[in-house]
């Protein structure tokens, strides 16, 4: 499923774009509105907009397939920052190989789609999920879609294999790169400002953001 929110810093009207259901937007949406976001929530799924609205964010239901309707829903929002954390994985992770083909167009037209929504809608910020280790059946997608973000002048975010409540490591650690799902969520909201470049967040860093050229 893809989903995605919209958030806003109330004290500076700013507005940001994000993903409100998936295992790192579910969290992110709670500390966004206690740091002072309006948060408007976009998902695919009308059964997603109830668990929207319980997490206090505004549902918006779009498809980010859908150029005309996402641009519309983005113009409407007006943001300012947009952060990009589309996937489209299944449940269990022995169909992730099933499911490359759905999640490499997420990384190719699904930001080409955000990025222009985001233009249109005149955000001056892009933030963009992306991976810290190497996935060969889809390194050119990967590629093509943090070349997009850099090149808007955004921020990629190389996350390391997710663990803990809601992932596909509940209770067993992922091979390295890897970080915890709740040090992700939190980790993420100190990059809303950051500058243009690649950010990498994973356990085995030193627990800073490290910017890459």
């Amino acid at each position: 499923m893809v989903c995605q929110e919209l958030t806003r810093r109330s004290f500076q009207a700013e507005r940001n774009l994000a993903r409100a259901a998936g295992v790192i937007g579910i969290r992110l949406v709670p500390l966004l509105v206690s740091a002072g976001h309006e948060v408007a929530g976009m998902t695919r799924s009308h059964d997603k907009a109830a668990q929207i609205d319980a997490l206090r964010a505004q549902p918006v239901i779009c498809d980010a397939f859908d150029t005309a309707s996402l641009l519309d829903a983005v113009s409407a929002f007006a943001p300012d920052l947009v952060m990009h954390q589309l996937t489209d994985l299944p449940d269990r992770v022995d169909q992730i190989p099933e499911y490359s083909a759905r999640n490499n167009r997420i990384r190719t037209e699904g930001t080409r789609n955000l990025l222009a929504a985001a233009g249109v809608a005149g955000a001056h910020r892009f933030l963009a999920q992306s991976i810290a280790w190497a996935s060969p059946g889809s390194r050119n997608a990967v590629a093509e879609h943090e070349r997009q973000v850099l090149d808007a002048s955004g921020v990629v975010v190389r996350y390391g294999q997710l663990y803990g409540p809601g992932t596909y490591y509940p209770d067993d650690l992922p091979a390295p790169p890897r970080i915890h799902v709740e040090d992700a969520a939190g980790r993420t909201m100190a990059l809303l400002d950051a500058p243009s470049g690649i950010m990498v967040l994973t356990d085995e860093d030193d627990g800073v953001s490290n910017l890459a050229p």
